[in-house]
């Protein structure tokens, strides 16, 4: 997110209301190891950390934890309301620590540097201590409690549903005399989902829904798009991953979201690993989990792609 002036303006309110949340007693000690007096936060998961645990954060890349600083960084509107929304260390916990099984400890103020990145790893990118209801990694083995729905196609086990919504492209590429017959294309695992090709629009308004079902331990959606062609092969006009484990996991986090408020519940982080042209939030609403994306494509000389993601579950 970019830094207006009025989002400056408001700096000051933000950094109260995060310091706000600080003094909260849940959330005077570290998340991860119980250090107390954390200067450090994870904004989009939502829990203050001390700085041994912070240097760990930092090491599993933005895509996993956005690390800043409570006193020292600058925070945006988004990163602050995140951080309220979840509520700190205890709400987050609730969720990433819900099921540590015997054998394991937490980390204390004085642990090793092995033992701080091994459960830090372990709670937030491999998300072991989620209940095993939510996890979104198979579960090894034959103990499996899993109480979603599991629909099994051959040896593929379903875990929901990803409504897209196509909205629109702009600056396609040209790939015709001066414009493309341009239609897009998504690919998860074995399955495929096209659009309908606009014809000789450079610059298309689909708003037109396609539907993916989503395997367990699904890699990205892979999107491409092409110019039509009726003589011979069409022809590419770039592509993206897009990353869709931020929106499982917020949305399985989370349960039935006909249950709570409009509220943002994650995010998918720019980078520069990724086509984002912007972050990309999560929310709930409406009783809805919807995913705004906002991509530039790649391997291409110009365009961009605008879509929404919306998670269902297998019982709905």
């Amino acid at each position: 997110m970019s830094y207006s002036a009025a989002g400056q303006g408001n700096d000051s309110s933000g950094k109260r209301r995060i310091r706000d949340l600080l003094s909260q007693p849940d959330n005077l000690v570290c998340a991860d190891c119980s250090a107390p007096d954390p200067k450090w936060a994870s904004a989009n998961i939502g829990v203050f950390i001390c700085l041994k645990c912070c240097g760990v954060h930092r090491s599993l890349g933005t895509h996993i934890s956005k690390v800043l600083s409570v006193t020292l960084d600058e925070w945006s509107d988004d990163d602050v309301d995140s951080m309220i929304e979840i509520g700190g260390n205890a709400s987050a916990n609730s969720v990433y620590e819900a099921f540590i099984p015997d054998g394991v400890s937490k980390p204390g103020p004085d642990a090793s540097p092995d033992q701080r990145m091994q459960f830090i790893r372990s709670k937030y990118e491999h998300q072991e201590f989620l209940k095993p209801s939510l996890r979104i990694t198979s579960v090894k083995g034959s103990n499996s409690s899993s109480q979603e729905p599991q629909h099994l196609e051959g040896m593929v086990e379903f875990i929901g549903l990803l409504k897209v919504t196509l909205k629109k492209g702009t600056n396609l590429a040209v790939r015709d005399m001066r414009s493309s017959d341009s239609y897009v294309l998504l690919t998860l695992g074995q399955q495929t989902a096209k659009s309908t090709v606009m014809k000789s629009n450079l610059n298309p308004v689909w708003n037109e829904e396609l539907m993916l079902s989503v395997p367990r331990d699904c890699g990205s959606v892979k999107l491409q798009v092409f110019d039509y062609d009726a003589l011979s092969g069409d022809d590419i006009m770039g592509e993206a991953d897009i990353d869709i484990q931020p929106l499982i996991t917020s949305a399985m986090a989370f349960g039935d979201p006909g249950m709570f408020g409009d509220m943002q519940i994650g995010k998918w982080l720019k980078s520069h690993d990724n086509a984002l042209i912007e972050d990309s939030i999560i929310n709930i609403a409406d009783g809805k989990v919807i995913q705004e994306v906002h991509i530039k494509l790649q391997n291409v000389e110009s365009g961009e792609i605008e879509l929404e993601l919306e998670w269902l579950r297998l019982d709905q």
